[in-house]
């Protein structure tokens, strides 16, 4: 049997041709390090078979076709479904929200789009639709997409749509009345001891006030939600991701401002009341070359015990912050959380670049024995300029995140320049996603392949069969490492409120708020 080093190094660089031209490099796992190996700087080859979900019907000319980007998923049973912007406008959000359903635990996908919200799919009144996110409702039986409906210059509205079989779907219901919303997100309290049992919750947060964070509820499957209410501190955030622990306890992580900090805010009462914000950490992130919208927003699950698990992007253990890693910080009652520990995907010394993360964590599983699945966007070559080649790759863990697998390649190369442009940069998302159905991780992520003249090629992808390591292969940890000392983002503060660069922040305002966080 080959030792530990060599079988990752033929589980990272497929196939058995490159293998064979990378044995005489010098391999091995030090001790405390999780890599020793050289850097990354080529593609391995894809070869995990892949389901293409959907793709862009629309004509619309206000949108860059054929473009989807930034899905959300979310399993309960043997049924997982995913929601995602279709026909990216350059402005912000996109002809509709797609959706892909499958029922038998990713066996098979049924898609389509939701009726209602735009005026391109079914009568909607809205010209651009935005920050799709998945739910269930067990207590009612409901499938709940949330979603924006844009319709500049006016503000954005919360919508919900609703389905009791997750294949049909009816008309939007408006969640806001108030507000400029952006980066909405939706959970459902699905636990039975619960007394908030069927009680569901959407975070967003006002652009026009600076990314004050607001939560709405809703006790009656979506049909109706309660008044928007702030944190008990007025916090600002935005791409908060609100998750239920067993006792109805909601929590909510959430990067803190323009991503100065991780922060989350918690309600014991069935969000009647919203606590102030703890800070769970600093945040110290690297802008991504090749003009890519990226940023260092949470992805955040929940395992059986209500263990909370958040991942982004931070460049903290980078000498001169020259590319992200992702780290990981766990809670186990949204107040007292562990310091972010680097995910070994790489070594620190490597010029890969890693963003955009989408963890996953196995319901049924929890603690030392919890099993996560972390799927991400990633440059080889981080200092790659203007024309940028991105990979989408997993690691998993079976241990609660103490130790991870080594890479595995789901699609790549792809250029950046095969990307819809935004205000902000060229995108596949502002996040991604991964869900375990039945013990099983599936991801879903945009891919996109090279445009046809001015016709984009970028689709919404999963893999056949499910995201699993090599049951053989090494494990890495990143136990004894420590970020660099005095480790600081390598850009200035940020710009704007939202990602889309319509709310500017004043200067002055931004001066107060950076000292605030120092």
């Amino acid at each position: 049997m080959l030792p530990p080093a060599i079988r990752r190094m033929r589980q990272h660089f497929f196939p058995a041709l490159v293998l064979s031209l990378l044995i005489a490099l010098t391999l091995g796992c030090g001790s405390g390090s999780a890599h020793t190996e050289p850097a990354q700087t080529a593609f391995p080859a894809a070869t995990v078979p892949l389901t293409k979900l959907s793709s862009d019907p629309y004509t619309n000319s206000t949108s860059q076709h054929a473009t989807e980007v930034e899905p959300d998923t979310f399993a309960f049973g043997s049924t997982i479904v995913t929601a995602f912007q279709v026909g990216r406008i350059h402005g912000g959000g996109a002809s509709d929200i797609g959706f892909a359903t499958s029922t038998d635990a990713g066996t098979t996908w049924n898609s389509g789009f939701l009726p209602g919200i735009t005026t391109f799919q079914d009568g909607g009144t809205f010209t651009a639709a935005s920050d799709a996110s998945v739910a269930y409702d067990a207590a009612h039986g409901m499938w709940l997409i949330a979603s924006l409906g844009l319709n500049p210059p006016g503000p954005a509205k919360v919508l919900v749509t609703r389905s009791p079989d997750a294949i049909n779907w009816g008309n939007p219901i408006t969640v806001t009345t108030t507000g400029d919303a952006d980066k909405n997100w939706i959970v459902c309290d699905n636990n039975s001891t619960s007394q908030f049992y069927g009680h569901c919750y959407i975070e967003w947060d006002d652009v026009s006030s600076g990314d004050l964070v607001k939560m709405n509820t809703s006790a009656d499957g979506g049909l109706t939600w309660g008044s928007a209410l702030s944190t008990a501190d007025g916090a600002h955030g935005i791409g908060g991701q609100p998750l239920v622990q067993p006792d109805g306890k909601v929590i909510v992580p959430i990067a803190g401002g323009v991503f100065g900090s991780m922060l989350a805010f918690s309600s014991n009462d069935g969000g009647a009341n919203w606590s102030s914000t703890v800070t769970v950490s600093s945040i110290t992130d690297h802008t991504e070359a090749g003009g890519l919208r990226s940023g260092p927003l949470p992805s955040a699950e929940i395992d059986a015990n209500g263990t909370v698990y958040v991942v982004w992007a931070d460049c903290r253990f980078r000498t001169n912050c020259s590319s992200n890693d992702l780290v990981l910080s766990t809670s186990a009652d949204g107040v007292t959380w562990t310091k972010p520990a680097r995910i070994p995907i790489d070594p620190t010394t490597s010029t890969v670049d890693h963003f955009i993360p989408g963890v996953a964590v196995d319901p049924a599983t929890s603690a030392s024995s919890a099993h996560l699945t972390l799927t991400y966007y990633y440059y080889p070559v981080s200092n790659c300029g203007t024309g940028c080649q991105m990979g989408v790759a997993f690691v998993s863990s079976q241990d609660g995140g103490q130790t991870w697998s080594a890479p595995v390649e789901l699609a790549g190369p792809m250029s950046t320049s095969w990307l819809p442009n935004t205000f902000s940069g060229v995108m596949v998302a502002d996040y991604i996603s991964t869900s375990y159905v039945n013990g099983n991780a599936f991801a879903v992520f945009a891919a996109a392949k090279a445009p046809s003249g001015s016709t984009l090629d970028e689709a919404m992808y999963t893999t056949t069969s499910p995201l699993a390591a090599a049951f053989d292969a090494a494990h890495f940890s990143s136990r004894n490492e420590r970020p660099v000392p005095n480790a600081k983002s390598d850009h200035g503060p940020a710009k704007f409120y939202d990602l889309d660069h319509e709310h500017p922040i004043p200067p002055k305002k931004r001066t107060l708020r950076r000292s605030a966080r120092r």
